[in-house]
């Protein structure tokens, strides 16, 4: 508490959730899409196919979707402190009992049910929350707080390589689970749900803890509950989206290293290729997120759609290293601005009183599409013996994708007007 009122008086605390969700997020999404490093140990250790393999980061994107909604409703009730506290708690359990593992079906177990239950709300919080924080800054803010997707990459694709080549995978992922729980419980307990606790408005405007206005006063935000949202055009057209969406960033970030291991290169080279995607992933975030703040969130989501479909077309005829490079920087730029810039169209659409709840609802659709990609990509492959027929499907993909994202509106009717609590 002291802390909290040490950092008030001098800088807006919005800023520091905002690094606090980046460093939280640089050892958590590091180890979401770092699976693909572990691919070919994991496949090797238990002789599977590719589609089995996948199987374990598709089963655990499905009940990632579960996971999500409930720590929605969780983030939306009790506040981020003790749902991200469970977030570091079971994801270091997975990764530290998945090292100890000794067969498949326990790493179903181990890995795929466990980490999503830590993993599950990735997404959800660091997105509800900082979109309280902020109005006018709200994609540059988001775009900072989820820069930690492309940090993450940066940082553990290299790091889990090394571990693997100098040990072995157990022992990799052991030791990232025990650097999961040393940065994310400590830094859990330093959060707070929204401005109004520390007497704030959105973008550090000081003011009073408000209380609910009366029926009339139209000064106040709206926000549509979640089952209104349900019954919205908008959101229907988010719920086939979202799933497009990550069935094509899973399928990438599941497939790319043993694509690339595939057709010649050496696994430090695949490592690189993966940190560089990551890297213009960060930069993706921030800048996309603050021109979207300028040029609106759907032509913003549109580029990035439209980034990524030229990402995966390059890898249609791509085989040389500078132009997995060049897809690398590409694919990661536009999936860089992607996430956040949806999370404040959502913002936009729905308002944040039921956030938490909304995007953990598109979250369950989100799990299921993130748990197709791998798979179908990894069946394409033991079926053709290539990647070339799935990159060129997740072109179209994105293509569609980028056209759903213009026929979202903002709803204006039958909203309730939101209290911040």
């Amino acid at each position: 508490m002291r802390l909290v009122s040490r950092l008030k008086d001098k800088i807006f605390y919005g800023w520091v959730v905002v690094l606090i969700f980046l460093t939280i997020g640089v050892s958590l999404y590091g180890i979401r899409f770092t699976f693909g490093i572990f691919f070919k140990s994991i496949e090797n250790e238990f002789e599977l196919t590719r589609a089995a393999t996948s199987a374990v980061i598709s089963v655990s994107m499905v009940l990632s979707g579960v996971s999500a909604f409930i720590a929605g409703w969780a983030l939306d009730k009790y506040g981020p402190k003790i749902v991200v506290l469970m977030m570091g708690l079971f994801t270091g359990l997975s990764l530290v009992l998945t090292g100890f593992t000794d067969s498949l079906w326990q790493i179903f177990i181990t890995y795929s049910l466990l980490l999503a239950m830590g993993l599950g709300a990735l997404f959800v919080v660091p997105m509800s929350v900082v979109s309280r924080w902020f109005d006018k800054k709200r994609g540059l803010a988001l775009g900072i707080a989820s820069s930690g997707v492309g940090l993450g990459m940066v940082i553990m694709a290299p790091f889990a390589t090394y571990l693997i080549a100098n040990f072995e995978w157990r022992t990799a992922y052991t030791v990232i689970g025990i650097i999961a729980w040393v940065v994310v419980i400590p830094l859990s307990r330093l959060l707070k749900k929204e401005p109004s606790e520390i007497g704030a408005l959105p973008d550090g405007v000081k003011s009073k803890p408000t209380v609910p206005a009366e029926a009339g006063n139209d000064n106040q935000p709206y926000f549509l509950t979640l089952s209104q949202a349900l019954k919205t055009r908008s959101f229907r057209i988010a719920l086939i989206m979202w799933p497009l969406y990550s069935s094509n960033v899973f399928f990438m970030m599941t497939h790319l290293v043993p694509h690339i291991t595939d057709i010649g290169f050496p696994p430090a080279t695949a490592a690189s290729i993966l940190s560089l995607l990551g890297g213009a992933t960060i930069a993706g975030r921030v800048l996309l997120g603050n021109i979207s703040d300028r040029i609106g969130r759907k032509l913003t989501a549109s580029i990035c759609a439209l980034l990524q479909a030229g990402g995966l077309a390059l890898l249609v005829w791509g085989q040389e290293l500078w132009m997995l490079y060049l897809v690398a920087f590409v694919y990661g730029f536009g999936f860089g601005g992607m996430s956040p810039v949806l999370a404040a169209l959502a913002g936009d659409i729905f308002g944040l009183g039921s956030i938490g709840a909304i995007l953990g609802m598109l979250e369950i659709s989100f799990g299921f599409g993130g748990a197709l990609g791998p798979f179908i990509g990894g069946i394409i492959y033991d079926v053709s013996g290539s990647y070339l027929p799935a990159f060129a499907a997740s072109t179209i993909v994105m293509l569609t994708v980028a056209l759903l994202v213009r026929l979202i509106k903002v709803e204006k009717y039958n909203l309730r007007r939101e209290y911040h609590r």
